[in-house]
């Protein structure tokens, strides 16, 4: 299944904006791009930054990321998107995207795995 340009680009425009809103710090910002199970499960901006800084730190902090694939896994779309935290590790982060009934995308999930040729 593959999707238009046009949506690929939506969905890049709304990680962009997820760690965009990270790197200011600007909890409502980030919680607003994650999908409403994601939002239902940790209720607050707050809740949700403390665990993307506790368990996510290169996307909480990127110094840079850039985009790779996008596949379908086990029925979502999944972005690729390699991250350097503010350490200079790389790692790779794999979105999984949801598409409300509206037609926007939000982010549902995302795996961070070491990248190859961990650091920059």
């Amino acid at each position: 299944m593959s999707l238009p340009s046009s949506e690929r680009a939506a969905i890049r425009r709304v990680i962009e904006g997820q760690l965009e809103a990270f790197k200011r710090r600007d909890g409502t910002a980030a919680f607003a791009y994650a999908a409403p199970a994601i939002q239902d499960l940790f209720g607050t901006p707050e809740r949700f930054m403390l665990m993307v800084e506790h368990e996510y730190p290169p996307i909480y902090r990127p110094r840079s990321f850039t985009f790779r694939e996008l596949e379908l896994v086990g029925g979502e779309f999944t972005q690729s998107v390699t991250v350097v935290g503010e350490d200079g590790v790389a790692a790779e982060a794999f979105y999984l995207m949801a598409r409300q009934p509206d037609g926007t995308w939000r982010v549902l999930g995302c795996i961070l795995t070491p990248a190859e040729g961990a650091t920059i």
